[in-house]
């Protein structure tokens, strides 16, 4: 008979012992996911940021370029050239 109380408050350790590590790596899990949400939201704000700069970096350069800077030329044609595709796009649709 003592054995089976040895057994059965063994049995009780273990389960108080496991119920214990669950309540605890669950409040883990909520920490970890907290820090996931937050880590995202940097990211996806830093994504939006270095868009935003780099839109902000090619406008820069062609306003240097078309300020006769002789480094962008090149992008400066190719963006002189697509407005005038642009323009005389919607000549034609005017026209019709």
């Amino acid at each position: 008979m003592s054995k089976l109380v040895s057994s059965v408050e063994s049995l009780e350790f273990n389960i108080k012992k496991l119920i214990s590590d669950h309540e605890r790596l669950k409040a883990e899990h909520k920490q970890l996911k907290d820090q996931f949400s937050s880590k995202s939201e940097s990211i996806s704000e830093l994504n939006s940021q270095i868009d935003r700069l780099q839109q902000e970096n090619k406008t820069l350069r062609t306003a240097n370029a078309m300020l006769g800077s002789n480094e962008h030329t090149r992008e400066t044609k190719l963006k002189i050239n697509s407005l005038i595709k642009e323009i005389d796009h919607c000549i034609i649709q005017l026209a019709e």
